[in-house]
């Protein structure tokens, strides 16, 4: 569910047309509705609900301050992967104990980072952040909580560039080695192990192979427990899918995704954590864009919008689909037709669709598109030097940018010329 709908025949954020935020913000921008954020933050909180839990954002899906400041207002930890983005977190009002650091390449300044910041975890991925994570918290006299990341070799069967738990991926350790590797966290100065991380992919649209993860994450408790290890703790990692059509094939509810991890892990006594991302700010935002032109091509119709690769590279790179609509509804029974959806990039590769089937739209039209909340702003770039796309946050009947659109004086002052030139 979103609160992005047709009202009066025009498509609002919650309460506010889109066209107006269109007319005052420009073409392109991201917008987002708090309204859906925090709703869907609560249904995974509640899904855990009778289990120590705390439920951390996974802020590489959406990192702008307002985005981390809505969710932290509902008791969202969050979960990072740079030093970047934890002091994003920490700007946003997030203490250090709702903090898990993730990630395969943690530096020894960010390790030094959150260790002076306050940190809830580290989720360490190999034997040598270890022991480098071990140098650092000893040389500061203090201790690093971790859990050792496993990785349980289970198909998520999702897209292969956001597979995370197969033996061939970068991310973690063999769980087969589990044992030996816990045995040397234990024997290292500065660390205390408190838990097991696991974290298999995304947009999982299937529950059975989360199953196959957490049900070896269960049986390696136990085992690592009888070892004398404390295992309190179990970071299960998110990756729980959105509907990016809205054809009837749903990926599961988060109440459902609970119950199995209640099934799975509850009886083990330990505190749960999750990360999901993409289900919490993928339907919660869209992008808009305007068209530019209506070509003809040979043997083709195209639609070219001032939106580009540059501002929603999911298309590009993982062929990712995208419901796009008219901001204005169209009427019932238009005759629709067949158009290559295109940006103005001088790539080939600037094609968020291909014979897509759409209602009449014309230029200066405004389209949009949808569950572009997740891996959309924080993935653009100014290729082509087009201006980074701004955001807009939405709560009920106002709304605010929260990121605004670069000058192109701001962009090009950036550059420094060498003074031999």
């Amino acid at each position: 569910m979103d609160h992005f709908l047709y009202n009066d025949g025009a498509l609002h954020a919650e309460d506010v047309p889109v066209a107006e935020i269109a007319a005052q913000v420009g073409t392109p921008f991201y917008c987002y509705s708090t309204a859906t954020l925090t709703r869907h933050f609560r249904l995974f909180d509640e899904a855990l609900d009778g289990l120590p839990h705390l439920v951390c954002y996974a802020m590489k899906a959406a990192s702008n301050l307002a985005i981390l400041k809505t969710l932290a207002n509902v008791g969202a930890g969050m979960d990072v992967v740079s030093g970047g983005e934890y002091l994003r977190a920490k700007a946003a009002g997030v203490p250090g104990e709702r903090i898990v650091f993730s990630g395969v390449g943690k530096t020894r300044d960010e390790m030094r980072l959150a260790l002076e910041g306050g940190i809830r975890q580290f989720n360490v991925e190999s034997e040598p952040e270890m022991q480098a994570l071990s140098e650092v918290a000893t040389a500061m006299g203090v201790e690093a909580p971790i859990t050792v990341r496993v990785n349980p070799d289970v198909d998520a069967k999702t897209h292969a560039k956001i597979a995370t738990g197969k033996s061939e991926n970068k991310f973690g350790i063999p769980i087969a080695r589990a044992r030996e590797v816990y045995a040397l966290a234990a024997a290292l100065p500065g660390l205390k192990v408190i838990g097991i991380d696991v974290h298999i992919g995304s947009q999982l649209t299937d529950l059975a192979p989360f199953r196959l993860a957490y049900e070896k994450v269960a049986e390696l408790t136990e085992m690592l427990r009888a070892d004398g290890h404390e295992i309190s703790r179990l970071d299960l990692g998110g990756g729980l899918g959105i509907p990016y059509t809205r054809s009837n094939e749903a990926p599961p509810l988060p109440v459902e995704y609970g119950a199995l991890i209640k099934e799975t892990v509850g009886h083990l006594g330990c505190e749960v954590e999750i990360e999901p991302g993409r289900l919490v700010a993928g339907n919660a935002g869209i992008l808009v864009t305007r068209v530019i032109y209506v070509k003809s091509g040979e043997g083709r119709d195209f639609l070219i919008l001032d939106g580009a690769m540059n501002d929603l590279i999911r298309p590009a790179m993982y062929d990712a689909y995208h419901d796009i609509i008219p901001v204005l509804e169209p009427s019932p029974g238009v005759e629709q037709a067949k158009f290559d959806i295109v940006g103005p990039v001088c790539e080939s590769g600037d094609t968020f669709a291909k014979e897509r089937v759409m209602p009449p739209v014309a230029a200066g039209d405004l389209v949009a598109f949808r569950s572009a909340g997740a891996y959309g702003a924080v993935m653009a770039s100014e290729y082509n030097t087009r201006p980074l796309v701004p955001e807009v946050l939405v709560n009920e009947h106002q709304f605010a940018v929260i990121r605004p659109r670069p000058t192109f004086d701001e962009m090009i002052n950036r550059d420094t010329i060498p003074e031999w030139l």
